[in-house]
């Protein structure tokens, strides 16, 4: 699966059934090409806008339950959310 493929998909945390936006960015292992973790976008801040910084939540790859067609299905706690 390529990267513009998974940007098409929702990503849905199970645990309260939020909409956390769709894959904007992938980080993985230099070493062995592991995917580490998805990217999605998060909190709309104007200071990092107008530092023309991307903000996003990153997902560890542990925490993704299922790809689906449509959807990706993640298990986040709140304490599990971090903030790229």
């Amino acid at each position: 699966m390529s990267l513009s493929e998974l940007r098409t998909k929702d990503v849905v945390n199970t645990r309260d059934g939020k909409r956390l936006g769709k894959v904007m960015d992938i980080e993985f292992d230099e070493t062995d090409g592991r995917v580490d973790a998805l990217v999605v976008p998060g909190e709309f801040k104007v200071g990092s806008m107008l530092r023309g910084e991307k903000c996003g939540i990153v997902i560890p790859w542990h925490r993704i339950c299922k790809i689906g067609e449509n959807v990706i299905l993640v298990e986040l706690e709140p304490g599990d959310i971090l903030d790229d």
